[in-house]
């Protein structure tokens, strides 16, 4: 199967797909937005993403201390050097895709060199920003990245692939599809998924959404996705992805409209008398997608209002 051919796989999503435009328009009908809680908002977002981004390729720092990294320039006691030039770097990665990212943006190469030289930078100056010139092997992954001679060509392709609109893909469609194929080509001797999940994120920037940010807690579940998606199985990738992103357009509604409904942990929610479900089942709606919820932490928040429509819809009203 030709990997351009595999947006059929995504059917079955059309429904939460839909739930995330109608965010964003909700989003897009508050502009223009206020720009120090946007900033606020914005900050507060770089920091978790750099957190849970490094968090995935194995950083130790906490939240808190990655906050403290950058924000205080503090030195955490007991973290290596690494780690905190990790934190420093992915912030300067996130302060140039959001630099570069604008609707008409056309994405290049050399940006997504300039964004691994960040990521890598005071760290391994040898490979940032250079595609990697041999073979490697990725540990409990299900394939084996094309040869090195390959790589630029392969970059090249998939480049004039996203930047092309004549199959009128959904931009976050495009994205996931771009994410796989990018982890797939496999780029760079080290950085490649901190980098491309800062190049995949322009794109989403670009098109108007927040970044879609995979938490730490789910490594092992984007690593299994990632897995399946080599075999054509797009499901569990798209499904990680909008959760992600839906997760942090509630956070901006949230924050910016005084009517947006106010988001709870599940438990207590179901524990309300008269609540039409138990928790096990509210969690594996919000788990499966079905309902609107985002997870914080290792767990999950929704509203009444998600669940009630949920409810209207299985009973035909």
């Amino acid at each position: 199967m030709n990997w351009q051919d595999y947006p059929h796989a995504f059917k079955g999503f059309e429904k939460h797909l839909e739930r995330i435009r109608e965010k964003k328009s909700l989003l897009d009908a508050l502009r223009p937005l206020p720009p120090a809680a946007v900033r606020t908002i914005r900050d507060s977002l770089a920091v978790e993403w750099t957190y849970h981004s490094n968090g995935i390729e194995g950083n130790t720092l906490s939240l808190q201390e990655t906050r403290m990294v950058l924000e205080d320039g503090i030195t955490i006691k007991g973290k290596s050097l690494r780690e905190h030039f990790e934190a420093v770097n992915h912030q300067e990665a996130i302060e140039l895709v959001e630099s570069l990212a604008h609707p008409g943006y056309v994405l290049k190469a050399p940006d997504i060199l300039g964004i691994h030289a960040l990521v890598l930078q005071k760290i391994e100056k040898e490979f940032a920003g250079r595609y990697r010139n041999a073979g490697v092997r990725i540990a409990g992954a299900n394939f084996v990245p094309p040869n090195a001679l390959k790589v630029s060509d392969l970059m090249d392709e998939l480049i004039a692939w996203t930047n092309s609109e004549e199959d009128g893909l959904d931009r976050v469609v495009k994205a996931t599809i771009f994410h796989h194929r990018f982890v797939w080509i496999h780029p760079f001797f080290d950085g490649n998924g901190r980098t491309v999940r800062l190049a995949f994120n322009l794109l989403l920037l670009k098109a108007g959404y927040p970044p879609a940010i995979i938490l730490k807690n789910d490594r092992k579940k984007y690593y299994d996705a990632l897995n399946k998606a080599n075999a054509g199985d797009y499901g569990s990738m798209l499904l990680l992805i909008l959760q992600a992103l839906e997760r942090s357009l509630d956070i901006y509604l949230s924050n910016l409209s005084n009517t947006y409904d106010d988001y709870q942990p599940i438990s207590d929610i179901v524990g309300e008398p008269g609540f039409p479900y138990g928790q096990e089942y509210v969690s594996l709606l919000a788990r499966q997608g079905k309902i609107d919820a985002f997870k914080e932490g290792r767990n999950w928040v929704t509203t009444r209002a998600a669940v009630r429509a949920y409810r209207e819809v299985k009973s035909g009203k």
